[in-house]
This record gives C-alpha cells, sequence and structure tokens, in this order.
C-alpha cells in the first residue's frame, strides 16, 4: 500500500495531506489520528502538521526542531546503548526519535538539571496542547526512563515519572464465517496459504514473513516462531488441514531460504504485498469492514476462548508477555454474553 505526503496550508492551517488510492484500511488508519479531516475542495485526507506526524509519514523535522550540542551527544550515547542491550532497530528508532522531541523542548536547559517536574510541564505545554495521542506519550515515558538510567548525575527521580493513563480499545474480530470466506477467497494456493498459516497459528505479519522451511516441524506438528517480538522463540500447533495446505505449497514453489518468498528466489515476501493479498479476498468476499491483518490474529485468540480453550495456553500460544495483554480477549469473546438473557425479552 502507497501514499504521496505533502505539506499544505487548509483554511489558515498548516496540515499534510496524504494522497492515495482509495483503501479501506488506510482511511481507517488515518481516522485514528487526532485531528484528521477530510478535504471535500481538495478532495483528500489530511492531518495536523505535528512533529508526531512528521515522523509517522517520514517527513523531514521542523527547522527547530534539534536538541542543543549537549542534547545531541547524549541522544547519541543513548542509541549506542540501546544497542549495546540488544534492543531491535525499530525499538531504537522509536526511543530515539521520542527523546529526541523531549530533548528538543528543553534545547535551553542543561540535561542534569531536567526535573520530573520538567516532564510535567512537557506533558502539558507539548503533548496536550498539540493533541497527541497516549501512545504517543506513553513512548516518550519509556524513553525518558531508560535515557536517565544512562545519566550519572541527574535530579530525575526515574519511579515517579508518571504515564498516562491508556484507552482501552477492544481487538476488532470477525466471525468464523467470515475467516472462511477470506481464507477460501484466494486461489492461489500460495496466497491462500499464507493468510490461513497466520489465522491457525494467530501468527503477526513479521513472524510469518520470518518463518524458514526447517521452522514447519511436520513430524511434531508444530511451527516453531523464532525471535519474535520482545526477541522470544515459542512454538504453536499445526493442523492437520493447514500441514496438507503446507504440503500443497511446498510442493508447487519449492522455496529455500524463506518459507514465503517474493518473485526473486531467496527474497522474503514483501510486507505490502502480504496487506495487498488479504486486500484482494476482501475485495471478492465483500466484506465492508476495514480488516487488517491483526484482525486474523485476534480472531484466532478470541475463538481459541470461545472453544473452551484455558486462557493461560492462548497467553503462550500469542507468545504475550503479560497475562492482562491477553484478558482483553476475554471483553470481546460472545460465549458468555450469548447466554445473559436481556430482560426485555420478559416485557
Amino acid at each position: 500500500m502507497s501514499w504521496k505526503v505533502q505539506l499544505i496550508k487548509h483554511l489558515g492551517e498548516n496540515r499534510i495531506a496524504i494522497y492515495f488510492e482509495k483503501n479501506a484500511e488506510l482511511i481507517s488508519q488515518i481516522k485514528k489520528i487526532d485531528g484528521a479531516r477530510w478535504s471535500q475542495s481538495k478532495r483528500v485526507w489530511h492531518i495536523p502538521d505535528t512533529e508526531e506526524n512528521r515522523l509517522r509519514f517520514n517527513l523531514a523535522p521542523h527547522s527547530n526542531s534539534l536538541p542543543s550540542a549537549e542534547g545531541k551527544k547524549q541522544l547519541e550515547r543513548f542509541k549506542q546503548w540501546l544497542a549495546s542491550k540488544r534492543y531491535s532497530p525499530n525499538t531504537i528508532k522509536t526511543y530515539g526519535d521520542a527523546l529526541k522531541s523531549f530533548l528538543v523542548f528543553y534545547r535551553e536547559k542543561p540535561i542534569q538539571e531536567i526535573t520530573n517536574y520538567d516532564v510535567i510541564v512537557y506533558n502539558n505545554e507539548y503533548i496536550l496542547k498539540n493533541n497527541l495521542s497516549a501512545s504517543y506519550q506513553n513512548q516518550i515515558v519509556n524513553a525518558i526512563k531508560l535515557f536517565f538510567k544512562t545519566i550519572l548525575e541527574t535530579k530525575i527521580e526515574i519511579e515517579k515519572i508518571h504515564r498516562p493513563k491508556r484507552a482501552k480499545i477492544l481487538p476488532n474480530v470477525l466471525s468464523k464465517e467470515e475467516i472462511k470466506l477470506i481464507l477460501n477467497a484466494h486461489s492461489n494456493i500460495k496466497h491462500k496459504t499464507m493468510l490461513s498459516l497466520i489465522y491457525s497459528c494467530g501468527l503477526r505479519r513479521s513472524e510469518l514473513l520470518n518463518l524458514q522451511p526447517s521452522d514447519i516441524d511436520s513430524k511434531r506438528g508444530i511451527v516453531i516462531i523464532r525471535q519474535s517480538k520482545g526477541k522470544k522463540d515459542r512454538i504453536a500447533p499445526l493442523s492437520t488441514k493447514i500441514l496438507a495446505m503446507l504440503r500443497d505449497y511446498y510442493t508447487a514453489y519449492k522455496p529455500k531460504t524463506w518459507l514465503f518468498e517474493g518473485q526473486a528466489e531467496n527474497v522474503k515476501y514483501d510486507e505490502r504485498s502480504l496487506s495487498n493479498v488479504l486486500k484482494q479476498a476482501l475485495a471478492k468476499t465483500k466484506i465492508n469492514k476495514p480488516v487488517s491483518l491483526h484482525w486474523l490474529r485476534h480472531s484466532y485468540a478470541t475463538h481459541l476462548l470461545e472453544s473452551g480453550t484455558d486462557l493461560r495456553y492462548i497467553q503462550e500460544l500469542l507468545g504475550h508477555s503479560s497475562s492482562k495483554t491477553t484478558e482483553i480477549y476475554t471483553h470481546v469473546s460472545t460465549k458468555s454474553l450469548q447466554q445473559i438473557k436481556s430482560p426485555f425479552d420478559d416485557l
């Protein structure tokens, strides 16, 4: 899925315009950005011109968005420290960008003089004033806490830095009938197998694309998911149906390095191409929901819970570090709710 972004002036405001071919999934993502609006006159979606949104769409930061010389030096040291602790490149970039925003705000103040009260001021004068999200604020807090662990002389009390209240958003779940329509939409065995494996094992997109042929253990009936989120390995059971599908796929394509390869041999299948595979399936099913690949994983977990699988096993299967993350599926499972009789029926 591709788009083009451009800085525009709309109704006297600085905005970021996002141009793309009509796509329900992308429209749904844009709508979640605070301040996103559709311009009927310009025929384009546009969002506020903020640091967070510039980072989100890889735009150059504002000209005054540079930390002090000391801040730049400490930012580089912080990134090196994260690398030495073996944080992933994505995490290093996320924390680095988040910390940079904080250091830019206090570029006139020595880092050793920054206090907990300064963090509160930053939250109010930058985060809240610019209507930035709670999740972005939480990233800043994570970065600040880690950063000040690396500073020897500081007035910051790390344990007293508070986090924002997080919104409780329910995961999106499809019915088994809808899942069946999506998985049967493709006649191409490769496309069908990729989507089926995501649902049947509750995989993240990156986990599917990082699989190698040797990770499928047909004798034990499991798939080995290596170094997924949090650098953890885990296993998931393979149903007899998905094993048969994998055998047919392997016979047809004979992948070498990666289980699912692109047009070129030994090259991993592209993330955007995988999203397009789902998009094409949805077009064939006429399901008018902004379904993403992660919905398949959410649906897998919810359907397991509804069939009576213990929550602790679901936590292991999904690779969640905390049981609290898995417990959210209890709020979307309809099995118990359907047994509740509404008092309306007695009227």
